[in-house]
């Protein structure tokens, strides 16, 4: 996928995030690891660290050296999508109590990510 159709995906389940109440903690979460995936794939695609055709689907599913070596890129931003999908098993999987609370954290890690990944947009 190109870098302006990853923009194009975040911006639209961002703005559907939007129209989510806080009882719907495990669609925001989900969502939030979505557009934050989108997003830091247009950001890779831009920088021309990866091509359109490679296109990361979840950070667990990387081999370790293509994690480090993204992380170099971007550290800030791995981090917080990998940290949006430790919250899915308990939390969108799961029943675990603090579901407002996690999608909160979702929410705020995906301003990371957004924030980061702007800037080589500019």
């Amino acid at each position: 996928m190109l870098a302006h159709d990853h923009d194009t995906y975040a911006s639209r389940i961002e703005r559907s995030l939007g129209k989510c109440s806080s009882d719907d903690h495990e669609l925001q979460i989900e969502g939030a690891m979505l557009a934050a995936a989108h997003r830091i794939n247009a950001h890779l695609h831009r920088l021309g660290v990866s091509r359109a055709e490679d296109d990361i689907v979840h950070t667990y599913l990387l081999t370790i050296n293509e994690h480090r070596r993204l992380c170099l890129v971007d550290n800030e931003s791995m981090v917080a999508l990998g940290a949006i999908e430790d919250l899915r098993p308990a939390f969108v999987r799961g029943d675990h109590p603090g579901g407002v609370e996690a999608a909160q954290r979702a929410a705020s890690l995906l301003a990371i990510v957004r924030d980061r990944t702007s800037r080589s947009r500019d």
